[in-house]
């Protein structure tokens, strides 16, 4: 543990598992501190050395679940990115910094209740939602799970296969038939995805016809995640149809989170 003024405090996790999505996609695995504890949503900071040997942070969604024995993360590759060009690098048994708690407020105690969750992630974006479809309580609250994963190309709409597989899990699969996933490609015309961005789909109601679900202030929760810029325009998008930001002392229907 470095407990000099300007250091985070943090301990050394052992890098367990990693898997290429893509050229510009990769998720990993590190060891678990059994003192860690999360809220489905929250983040943890991640660090490694430069060549200078001054450390950089990162800060990462958790993708796995809050009884995984391991951490995972979902993460896009910025090339000559400071903290990216070197975990790509990076071998099962090699040392990454983590900091001893982790952080937050992308979570579903955000909202009073409603019916239907929208989880809208571009890219990396999709990462607190994987934790999230893990927390038998989100399958309990909600009466449908609606993820909505956009990337440029399918290649980069990854974790199609672990979402659906979540609808078997024991511990809800009586629940399962609440899960929808839609996926969504800008660059790519592909049967089953949509083809525009995120906030168009909003905009036009064609993300509600495409699904079945209409939106309503009663009954829809939204969670927005992804780059800065859809992140602002499908919030502007909703905002426009009277849904509001929620926070903790006013509850409402919005959450949002920049994912880089």
């Amino acid at each position: 543990m470095d407990d000099t003024p300007d250091a985070p405090r943090h301990t050394t996790a052992t890098l367990l598992w990693i898997r290429r999505w893509s050229p510009r996609l990769l998720s990993f695995r590190i060891s678990r501190e059994r003192g860690f504890r999360f809220v489905p949503g929250q983040f943890a900071r991640l660090g490694l050395f430069k060549e200078n040997g001054a450390p950089v942070w990162r800060a990462y969604s958790m993708t796995s679940a809050t009884w995984d024995e391991h951490l995972e993360f979902y993460s896009i590759v910025v090339p000559d990115g400071a903290f990216t060009s070197r975990l790509e690098k990076l071998g099962v048994g090699d040392e990454i910094m983590i900091e001893g708690a982790a952080n937050g407020f992308f979570t579903t105690n955000r909202f009073a209740d409603g019916r239907d969750l929208w989880m809208l992630g571009t890219g990396t974006g999709l990462a607190p939602y994987l934790a999230i479809l893990q927390d038998e309580s989100t399958w309990l609250r909600f009466e449908r799970l609606i993820v909505v994963h956009c990337a440029r190309v399918t290649e980069d709409l990854a974790y199609q296969d672990e979402i659906a597989a979540l609808r078997d899990h024991p511990l809800w699969a009586e629940h399962g038939h609440k899960l929808i996933y839609q996926p969504v490609a800008t660059r790519e015309t592909v049967p089953g995805a949509l083809h525009a961005r995120i906030p168009e789909l909003v905009r036009d109601g064609s993300l509600e016809a495409t699904v079945g679900l209409p939106f309503s202030l009663a009954d829809s929760r939204f969670m927005i995640c992804g780059s800065p810029d859809m992140v602002r325009d499908t919030h502007k998008a909703l905002m426009d149809r009277g849904f509001r930001l929620s926070r903790l002392a006013a509850p409402a229907q919005i959450a949002v989170e920049n994912a880089w």
